[in-house]
This record gives structure tokens, sequence and C-alpha cells, in this order.
């Protein structure tokens, strides 16, 4: 999932707003209406090609009415669940750490995506040979936040016993931007998703012996399904419960909308808040450790 830039987002979170309950519920406290929304997607219309296959199925796992709620960016995802305004959030790792720092939000399920990881390249015959060496070096990177195409070369720089804000010039120049820079030999190294260094690889006229890896991370934290607070725990229980045990009809639905191709091979597994901790570690290291600290 893409991220939104870090500016701005506290304006959703003013006081003095009304929250809109999801009153009607069952007497075994599960609602009869769930309202899901998904972080990345801005326009009502892509939101439905994308994920209406998976609202219809997660709908008869759940034996719950769902209906999408719309959100503009992650922010907006994060106010209305400080509103109860939306009861199920599916967001990148990136986007769940500062959500739950300003909701109290359950990670109930991680969404697996097969070689999710980041990685850094140089151009073959470069006399780097190991992250270390990019100190006083540029690299390029994709979007700020992204957990595959920044967070993740940035964790990568870290473990090398570099200093990201002061050690290496980042240059953030998106998807293409990167590559292309990096292609032109304009930068030191390129840092970004594994995904991205193949396509990049196969797409283009480069060969693999053009631009070798010199790291590669571990697995990075999935992408998660965030359960209002609100929602009775019990009840939050039994949805995972029924989720893990349905995946096999849950992933087949949602790798039929028309951009959901990452989640391929997915698997859908109980998440727990310690798995993003690399997470906030990160965002730490480059100074915005105000974003996922928590402010409730």
């Amino acid at each position: 999932m893409k991220r939104r830039n870090f500016m701005g987002y506290s304006l959703l979170f003013m006081a003095g707003c009304t929250a809109t309950s999801n009153t009607s519920s069952t007497t075994n406290n599960q609602p009869k209406k769930l309202r899901f929304a998904v972080t990345d997607i801005v326009d009502a219309e892509k939101l439905r090609r994308n994920y209406e296959p998976f609202r219809a199925a997660l709908e008869e796992v759940l034996e719950t009415t769902i209906e999408f709620f719309p959100v503009d960016s992650f922010a907006m995802a994060a106010a209305a669940l400080q509103l109860n305004q939306v009861d199920l959030v599916l967001a990148g790792p990136s986007e769940y750490v500062v959500i739950n720092a300003r909701t109290n939000a359950v990670p109930i399920i991680a969404v697996t995506r097969p070689n999710y990881r980041s990685v850094i390249a140089v151009p073959t015959g470069s006399d780097i040979t190991s992250v270390a060496e990019l100190q006083g070096k540029t690299i390029a990177m994709s979007d700020i936040g992204s957990t595959s195409g920044h967070l993740g070369p940035t964790k990568l720089l870290m473990e090398a016993g570099l200093d990201p804000q002061s050690d290496v010039k980042i240059l953030m120049l998106g998807d293409e931007g990167s590559l292309e820079n990096f292609k032109q030999g304009k930068v030191d190294a390129w840092g970004g998703s594994a995904v991205d260094y193949e396509y990049f690889l196969a797409s283009s006229d480069a060969a693999t012996n053009d631009f070798s890896l010199i790291a590669q991370g571990a697995l990075l934290p999935s992408d998660v399904i965030i359960a209002s607070s609100k929602l009775n725990s019990q009840v939050i229980e039994e949805y995972k419960s029924r989720i893990v045990n349905s995946q096999d009809k849950l992933i087949a639905a949602l790798v039929k909308g028309e951009s959901t191709s990452k989640y391929k091979g997915s698997e859908l597994v109980t998440a727990t808040d310690d798995d993003y901790n690399m997470i906030r570690e990160v965002y730490q290291g480059i100074g915005e450790g105000e974003l996922v600290t928590p402010q409730l």
C-alpha cells in the first residue's frame, strides 16, 4: 500500500466532533452491520472495483452486513475510528502503527504478502559492496512512509550502523523516479521492495548482472485488518476465528479485485501489535517518533 506524506494529518484529530455510533446489534453484541474501509483507496468506485468480491465473501463469513466506508487517507481512517464511524480497516503496516497510536485500534488479522521485503541494490562494478559503505553516498527510495519503499530500506541502513538522518543522503523519488535515477546512474544506490526490483529487471533492458543486491531484508510486517476498539472483545475473537478458518475463500475473493493481485499467495493469520515494532523503530530512527507515540 502506498503511503501519504506525514504533514497535515493531525488536523483530522481535533476535539469537539460528534461520534456516530454503530448501535444496531444483536443480543450477543455482534453488530448487525460493519463498516469497512481500505486506507489507500480514495475513490468509492475504485474501492468497489478492487474489494467488492472480498467484501461480499467477508459478509458471508461473518454473517453480518458489511458496507464500504470510503476514506481519503489513513488519517481519515483514524479519525473515523475515533468517531465510531468505521468498524474494520484494511491498512498497510506503516499506516497501522500511526492509526494505533491515536485510536487503540486492534490488529486482528494479518494479510501476508509473498516476498514482501526490502532490498538495496548498486550498479554492478560499483565500489560499494556493503550497506555500511553507503556512508556519505546517495540512495534513491520510493515514497515517504512506504513500508517496503522507505521504511524497509531505511531499516537495512540502520542495521548496518548508519544514521539515516545524517550518514546517507536519501532521495524520495517515487517508484518510477527512484528506479529511473538509479538506472541512469544519478544515485549511488537504490532501496525499495524486492517485487519492484524484480519488475524493474523484467520490464526494462536491464540485465540481472547490471544491478547487484548488497542487502535483502527479512519479510516485512504484513498488511493488517484493524478492528475498532469499540467492538466487543468477544466478538473480535469470533471474527478472528471465522476469518482464519475461511481464509481460502477470502483470499480467493481478495485477488479477484482489479488491483489486488499483490495478495496472490497470501495467507490470513492472527496479528499482534508486537509484529509492527520494527515499523516503530524506523519511525524513531528517521526522527518521526511522535507519529507512533501513543496519544491516548
